[in-house]
């Protein structure tokens, strides 16, 4: 779907090029998903307006998208930006291809006329976020290559918007490096340049000895190592309302703000509720099967005490509940509950294997953002790069 919005500087007929050529801007692409390209993004946007920069934002193609009251379908990841920093530009216009299931299809099927039109719709986008600002961030939708089967790749779209590009990779060192060199390749081949590449989640004992080799390695690539974030754990955790959508369990008790709390450690209740008890810390769930009703009352009895305030909350599993009176209680004493038809190993399973991604409501992963990119990037030598 090609989203429409009024755009800045709009003229007829299609535009395979940005009018603005003056505003600097810069690609984030990633070597593969999860590897951090929102983070940096988000990051980056925080940072250069903190530098005093007039910064904008565009994500030109939108593969996990959200939809808005109006039924406008954008990308999640504007969204996010948006609601942080609140660019003050029209959404569609961040977000203005949003790629739903049967998009491929239709592209092959009438590429001839959808391509220009796509194109057309990116150019006007970027010349509209664009308009007045110092610098634009460009997030791309995973490696240099995503996007090809509907021609327009990563390295197409950076190339098209007259970007260069940073590359963002997790890993060691052969293994990142590896998979920077694949991707500066693609922009290569589409003449966009490569002015940097950042690593991401890497463990804080051997960011030094990383650094090192990384950086020599890259060198020898031409490409500058601008920085390397260290892993920060607490980006990973969830807080109680993404669980709950996740293992698709009802809210029984549904607190503020007890459904945004951080999730540290989870318990399952197959002990006894003394010993539950003594292994709650700060931001533990509990998931426990519902007829626990033994373990709830000692919940409950513990509302005095210490332990009570580090539960973030308690999912009640296997499709049982308790009576009445006892939910009653919990909700009495402000303790987020929800239920899931999941059995208690199938929901600690599943929330293991999740994939955290910072949401709207996440303001303190926003700030720690904020702070990693701004004390482990050279914000100075990518500025010169562009």
């Amino acid at each position: 779907m090609i989203n429409k919005t009024a755009f800045a500087n709009d003229v007829p007929g299609l535009l395979t090029r940005p009018m603005n050529v003056s505003t600097k801007r810069v690609f984030v692409a990633a070597t593969r998903q999860n590897d951090g390209k929102t983070t940096t993004s988000l990051g980056l946007f925080g940072a250069l307006k903190q530098l005093g920069k007039d910064v904008s934002y565009i994500k030109p193609v939108a593969q996990r998208i959200v939809k808005m009251d109006n039924e406008v379908e954008v990308d999640e990841d504007t969204f996010l930006l948006n609601s942080v920093y609140d660019v003050k530009i029209p959404l569609p216009a961040m977000s203005p291809v949003a790629v739903d299931s049967a998009f491929t299809r239709n592209y092959l099927d009438h590429s001839a006329e959808m391509h220009p039109k796509i194109q057309n719709a990116i150019c006007r986008a970027f010349d509209r976020v664009a308009y007045g600002k110092d610098i634009v961030i460009i997030e791309g939708s995973g490696h240099a290559g995503v996007g090809s089967v509907f021609g327009t790749s990563n390295a197409d779209n950076a190339a098209t918007l007259g970007a260069k590009a940073i590359i963002v990779a997790s890993g060691g060192i052969g293994k990142p490096v590896d998979e920077i060199a694949l991707n500066k390749a693609l922009f290569d081949s589409k003449g966009v340049q490569c002015v940097g590449a950042i690593l991401n989640k890497i463990i804080p004992e051997k960011k030094d000895e990383i650094t090192h080799y990384v950086g020599k390695a890259l060198e020898a690539l031409g490409i500058p190592l601008l920085g390397v974030l260290p892993l920060e754990k607490s980006l990973a955790r969830p807080n109680f309302s993404q669980i709950a959508e996740v293992i698709s369990a009802e809210w029984l008790v549904p607190v503020e703000p007890g459904r945004n709390q951080r999730v540290n450690k989870i318990i399952i209740g197959a002990m006894s509720a003394q010993s539950v008890l003594d292994y709650i810390k700060a931001g533990t769930l509990i998931i426990t099967p519902g007829d626990r009703e033994d373990l709830l009352f000692s919940l409950i009895a513990a509302s005095g005490t210490a332990a009570l305030p580090h539960l973030t909350g308690v999912v009640l599993s296997n499709g049982l509940r308790p009576n009445a009176r006892i939910i009653e209680m919990l909700r009495q004493l402000q303790i987020p509950v929800v239920a899931t038809a999941r059995e208690c190993f199938a929901a600690a399973s599943r929330i293991n294997a999740m994939i955290v991604k910072t949401q709207p409501s996440d303001r303190d992963k926003v700030t720690t953002i904020e702070e990693l990119v701004r004390n482990n990037i050279d914000l100075s030598r990518l500025l010169e790069q562009l």
